[in-house]
C-alpha cells in the first residue's frame, strides 16, 4: 500500500460512505457471471503504492492461476509506466470515479484492494457489485459494520471476498495451524506473539492518520492477532489492551498496543505491535511440548523450531503468489477461500475491543 495520502480529492469524495453505513446503491452495478473454466483469473490492482508495486504485481508474473490485467489509480502519471511494464490496455485501465464501469469488462475477474484501510469498504462495495470477486488487504476495514456491508455486498452479488492474509497461506504457518488443530503437542496453553517495527512514518503518510487506519494495531497488530487465533484454533471470549505513543508524530494514532486475549479454557495470548519497536515473533506453548515461529510475518524467511528438535525451514516461495494463486483455486472450483470475509470481520472487532479496553483503563471486553 502507498504510505501516501496524496488522493486528496478522491478520498474527500469517498468520505461520505466510510461511516459504517450501507451507502453505496446497488443500482448501476450490474452483476456480471464469471465465464466458466478460465485458465487464469484476470486481476487489477486497486491502488497503485508500495505494495501493488513491489509485491503484488511481481507475484502476479509467478502465478499460475491469476494475471495482472488492469489496473484503478487515481495518480495518472503512474499510468503510462505501468501499461508498458505490465503490457495493459487502455481498456483495462480505471480510475476511482469510473471503477464500477469495470463491471463490463469480461477480462477482469477479481479487484484486489491495496488502498489505505479508511477506503477498503467503499472500493470493495464497488468492485462486488461491479460483479467482480473482491481480495482485500488487511486490515479488512474500519469498524465491523463496514466488514459486514463488505461481505453482504459479496453475497448478494455472488462473489468471493477474501482478506489478504498472506501468512494463512505460508507453509510454516500451515504447519504450525496443523500443530494445534491435531494437538501433536498437546492442547494449546498459551501463545505469546507480536509483529511491529521501529521507523517513522513522513508527513502526510496515511499510517499518522486515524481516520485513514492509520496506527500500530490497525496496520501490523492484526498480524498477532490472527497469529493468536489461528495457533489456538479458537476465538477469543474476552480482551483487554493498552495503547500509547511516545513520539509527537503519532499523536492522532497509537504508536505501541499491548493486549491480551482469554480464550476459552483459560488459554491466553499476549501480544504486542510497534511502530517504534521491532518485533516478530509467535510462541506456542503446549501441554506436551512448544513450537515457534521467528520471524513469522515477514515477506520472506519465516522459519521455526520445536521442543522436540524439529526444524521448520523457510519456504523457497512467493508469499503473495501463493496467497493469489490460493484464492484464484478458490474462486474457480467454487471452494471458500482460506480467509473469508468473515475471518477479517473477526479481527477488527477484536481491535475495536482493544481500543475500548484501552479506553476504559485496560479494562477486560467481552466479546
Amino acid at each position: 500500500m502507498s504510505d501516501s495520502i496524496s488522493r486528496k480529492e478522491f478520498i474527500r469524495r469517498a468520505g461520505g460512505v466510510l461511516a459504517g453505513t450501507p451507502a453505496l446503491s446497488a443500482a448501476g452495478f450490474p452483476s456480471i457471471l464469471l465465464p466458466e473454466k478460465k485458465e487464469k483469473l484476470g486481476v487489477a490492482l486497486v491502488g497503485l503504492g508500495g505494495y501493488s508495486t513491489g509485491q503484488l504485481a511481481p507475484a502476479l508474473q509467478e502465478t499460475e492461476h491469476c494475471e495482472l490485467r488492469g489496473i484503478v489509480t487515481g495518480s495518472p502519471s503512474k499510468i503510462p509506466k505501468w501499461q508498458q511494464k505490465y503490457d495493459i490496455p487502455d481498456g483495462n485501465v480505471y480510475n476511482y470515479e469510473n471503477m464500477q464501469t469495470i463491471a463490463n469488462n469480461d477480462e477482469i475477474d477479481v479487484v484486489y484492494i491495496v488502498l489505505p484501510p479508511g477506503l477498503h469498504a467503499v472500493y470493495a462495495m464497488v468492485g462486488a457489485r461491479a460483479g467482480k470477486h473482491v481480495w482485500c488487504e488487511k486490515p479488512m476495514a474500519m469498524n465491523p459494520q463496514q466488514c459486514q456491508n463488505m461481505i453482504d455486498a459479496a453475497k448478494e452479488n455472488g462473489v468471493q471476498l477474501t482478506v489478504g492474509y498472506r501468512m494463512q497461506h505460508e507453509p510454516n504457518t500451515r504447519t504450525i495451524i496443523r500443530y494445534g488443530e491435531e494437538e501433536v503437542y498437546g492442547a494449546v496453553k498459551s501463545v505469546d506473539t507480536g509483529a511491529g517495527y521501529n521507523g517513522r512514518h513522513s508527513l502526510g503518510s496515511w499510517r499518522r492518520v486515524a481516520a485513514m487506519g492509520g496506527g500500530a494495531l490497525y496496520d501490523m497488530g492484526v498480524y498477532p492477532i490472527n497469529a493468536a487465533r489461528y495457533a489456538t484454533g479458537m476465538e477469543p471470549v474476552a480482551v483487554r489492551g493498552r495503547q500509547w505513543s511516545e513520539r509527537e508524530i503519532y499523536d492522532q494514532v497509537d504508536e505501541f498496543t499491548e493486549f491480551e486475549l482469554k480464550f476459552p479454557g483459560g488459554v491466553i495470548a499476549k501480544g504486542e505491535t510497534a511502530f517504534g519497536k521491532s518485533t516478530n515473533y509467535l510462541n506456542v506453548k503446549c501441554a506436551d511440548g512448544s513450537y515457534s515461529l521467528q520471524p513469522f510475518q515477514s515477506y520472506h524467511g519465516v522459519r521455526g523450531k520445536t521442543s522436540d528438535g524439529k526444524t521448520l525451514q523457510p519456504c523457497r516461495c512467493n508469499q503473495q503468489a501463493l496467497q493469489m494463486d490460493n484464492d484464484a483455486l478458490a474462486i474457480k472450483n467454487d471452494q471458500p477461500p482460506i480467509a473469508p470475509g468473515e475471518e477479517g470481520l473477526r479481527d477488527i472487532e477484536i481491535v475495536k475491543a482493544i481500543m475500548e479496553s484501552s479506553r476504559k483503563g485496560r479494562e477486560w471486553i467481552k466479546i
